[in-house]
Order: structure tokens, then C-alpha cells, then sequence
């Protein structure tokens, strides 16, 4: 009966406060079943309150045995830090048992970018003849220019939308505001689509009325769509990467970075909530790190 009380009093915490998804609050709570589990099977007879570190570090021993891999151990130790900070918080432990917690080292994937000359390819592909053409060059250009999400584009309003202070007001994940620079040619696109493709449309649903990017049916564009108008322009400008939407928002964080950026600043465009996640856009090209060996680097410097 204790682990669903404090179970249940978690479950409020991630939703009231800390406003996460129905999705995510169900991955937690099941990280949490799995301490139970274990705690059931190995030490039956105290509750979460009196948990400490070398049973947490049996627990993690345990998970690995599961054939788990690392990044599923390493999600699963995440939701058990999320518990036992919200006990922490709560005042019902004076320790947090899970604090000195080891989690497995995971190989950080550094994404795939374009550089800025395939990104003018891409931009360059679309017809602006074509009917929906300054809308899907309108939408390639916000990606890049603002670096943002998939369903960030799709839900982008006009309400939010200030092109004479280059500025949009974008609704991130758990429904976080941030406000977000815009260029000058991104701008530019949207505003013809807006003032023209947008106003040609014969009719618009009611709930798209604030809507930017429309369907020609005048409703939200789909997520799926907007990865389709990505690919068929990359394909189009004879690139042979394999490229998403959110292709194109890598390649904004890793452009700013290269070319000096804040990272700070960065990870407040992005939207990051720890600044660890922007850092992967520090990774540098080997040729330039062996460049910098070669031009700084004592023993490598000539001496005449």
C-alpha cells in the first residue's frame, strides 16, 4: 500500500508541476513499478522512504540483467531520480538515495546537418510556380531560420507572428512559450505566402483560422506533410543524405554554434531546458581540430 501512496502523490507531482504528458508520466510511473518490483522480491519490508543508495545500486544491477539496453537502463534510472527528488521535495526523505546514482556511459550520436550550400540547394528547389510553392519555401525557410520543431511549425500562428520586430512566439514542449528571432528572408517568404497562396485558400476550418501553414483544404498541415515537403525537395536538389525536418533544425544549432554563437543563447532558441542537450552542436570537424593542432600547438609550430 505504500509505494501506490507515494506512486500516486508522484503521478500528481509530474502532472500539476511539472505539466508533463500523459505519455511521459505513464513511462515514469512505470520506471517506478520496476523499483517496486525488485523491492518486493528483495527486500519486502520497507517502503520507498527508507530505500538507500546500495539497494538503488542493486536495483540498477538488477535492470541490466534484463537484457535492457543502455539507453533503456539509462531512461529507467532517470524516472527513479524523478521519484526520489519528488520526495526529497516533499520532505519525506531527509537524503536523496538516488543522488550518487551511476546510469551507463551512452555514446552521444552527433545528428546529421547540411551545410549552408545544400540548405540554399533545398530552398532553391522549390517552384515558386507551382501551386502551394511560396508555402512550402515559406515553411523551409522558417525551419532553418528559427530551428524550429516539427509540431512547433504546425501549430505556428499568426497571433504570434511579428515580422516588424523579426520576432515569433512558438509553444514548445509542455507548452512552454519561447520567443524566437526570425530572418529577414524567411520573413519575406511568409509574408507572400501570406498575403497571396494564404488568402486564395476558399475556405478555412474554423479551428485553423490563426493558423500559418494551411492544407488546401484549409486545416492545420499534418506533421507527416511537412516531412514529405523536405524530403521531395531535398531529392529534387541531388541530395542524397537522409533528411527530416529536423534535419534542418540541426543544421540552424550547429551553424550558430560554428559561426560563434552564444550557447546559451542557442539553447534558448532551441528550447533545451538543460543546456547539456545543446551542447552536442559544439562537435567540431576533424580537419579544422587538426588544423588547430597544427597552427597552435608547440611542438607542431615551426621554429623559423
Amino acid at each position: 500500500m505504500a509505494w501506490q501512496v507515494y506512486t500516486s502523490g508522484f503521478v500528481s507531482y509530474l502532472m500539476l508541476e511539472k505539466g508533463l504528458s500523459p505519455h511521459s508520466i505513464a513511462a515514469y510511473t512505470d520506471d517506478v513499478n520496476k523499483l517496486e518490483q525488485w523491492a518486493q522480491e528483495n527486500v519486502p519490508d520497507i517502503s520507498p522512504l527508507q530505500i538507500n543508495t546500495e539497494q538503488l545500486t542493486q536495483f540498477i544491477i538488477w535492470i541490466n540483467t534484463m537484457g535492457l539496453g543502455g539507453k533503456s537502463q539509462a531512461r529507467i534510472i532517470s524516472g527513479i531520480r524523478a521519484f526520489f527528488k519528488y520526495l526529497y521535495l516533499e520532505n519525506l526523505i531527509a537524503d536523496d538515495p538516488s543522488e550518487l546514482l551511476e546510469g551507463p556511459r551512452l555514446k552521444r550520436k552527433i545528428p546529421d546537418v547540411l551545410t549552408f550550400e545544400e540548405i540554399n540547394a533545398v530552398l532553391r528547389a522549390v517552384d515558386l510556380s507551382q501551386p502551394q510553392g511560396h508555402r512550402n519555401r515559406a515553411i523551409l525557410e522558417v525551419l532553418y531560420a528559427s530551428g524550429l520543431r516539427v509540431s512547433e511549425l504546425t501549430q505556428l500562428r499568426l497571433s504570434a507572428y511579428f515580422p516588424d520586430s523579426g520576432l515569433i512566439k512558438v509553444v514548445g514542449k509542455n507548452n512552454k512559450e519561447r520567443i524566437v528571432p526570425i530572418g529577414q528572408s524567411a520573413i519575406k517568404y511568409v509574408n507572400m505566402y501570406i498575403h497571396n497562396d494564404r488568402r486564395l485558400l476558399k475556405k478555412i476550418a474554423d479551428d485553423s483560422t490563426d493558423i500559418i501553414f494551411l492544407n488546401r483544404r484549409g486545416r492545420y498541415l499534418s506533421r507527416v506533410m511537412i516531412f514529405m515537403i523536405v524530403k521531395e525537395m531535398t531529392s529534387r536538389a541531388g541530395i542524397n543524405k537522409k533528411v527530416s525536418p529536423h534535419t534542418l533544425r540541426h543544421s540552424f544549432a550547429t551553424h550558430l554554434v560554428e559561426g560563434g554563437a552564444d550557447l546559451k543563447a542557442v539553447q534558448d532558441m532551441l528550447g533545451h531546458e538543460s543546456i547539456t542537450t545543446t551542447e552536442i552542436y559544439t562537435h567540431l570537424d576533424t580537419q579544422y581540430l587538426r588544423d588547430t593542432i597544427n597552427r597552435f600547438h608547440p611542438l607542431n609550430k615551426s621554429k623559423y
